[in-house]
């Protein structure tokens, strides 16, 4: 569970230790969604007259494509995260890093800070290894298992002539 008492804060800070599934509502049907639940940590405390201070931990595993051979690989992430809070109307709410809360809220849920900090966290474009070298464009075999059988490509490209024409000579 990654939602607070507002009423609990206001007497101490409250330790987090939770995990925010998959298959949760919170996630868009384009992001990138963790491979198990996420593993959240950290600390809930008050930070002034309507403000709260949340700083943690979110762990995870995010299956990925290699860019280049389209291998599945999973890749695990480890961010610090920290989120401030205020309530509407505060004259901090109008900045874009500061999450509002709703009018007489009673609850704070992590929940969409976890989504934000996952999705900036975990990367966009991953490799099996350094030197993969991808997939046939012609035939879409993985040359990382040896060439295939496609012919050598001896044509030019008509499309860049011009601008082989416009390159001055190397004599």
């Amino acid at each position: 569970m990654l939602s607070y008492d507002i009423r609990e804060l206001e007497r101490h800070a409250v330790q987090v230790d939770g995990e925010l599934a998959a298959d949760d509502p919170i996630w868009g049907d384009a992001d990138t969604r963790p491979a198990a639940p996420i593993r959240v940590t950290g600390r809930l405390s008050k930070a002034g007259s309507g403000r709260y201070y949340w700083s943690g931990k979110i762990e995870g595993v995010a299956e990925l494509e290699c860019r280049r051979c389209l291998t599945d690989l999973s890749v695990g992430m480890a961010e610090d995260s920290n989120a401030i809070f205020a309530e509407a109307g505060d004259e901090v709410s109008d900045d874009p890093d500061i999450y509002t809360l709703p009018p007489h809220a009673d609850k704070i849920d992590l929940r969409p800070v976890v989504r934000d900090q996952w999705l900036l966290g975990v990367p966009s474009f991953v490799l099996c290894r350094e030197e993969c070298k991808g997939l046939c464009p012609r035939c879409g075999a993985d040359l990382n298992e040896g060439p295939c059988g496609c012919p050598a490509v001896t044509e030019n490209d008509s499309r860049w002539d011009a601008l082989r024409a416009a390159r001055p000579s190397s004599d």
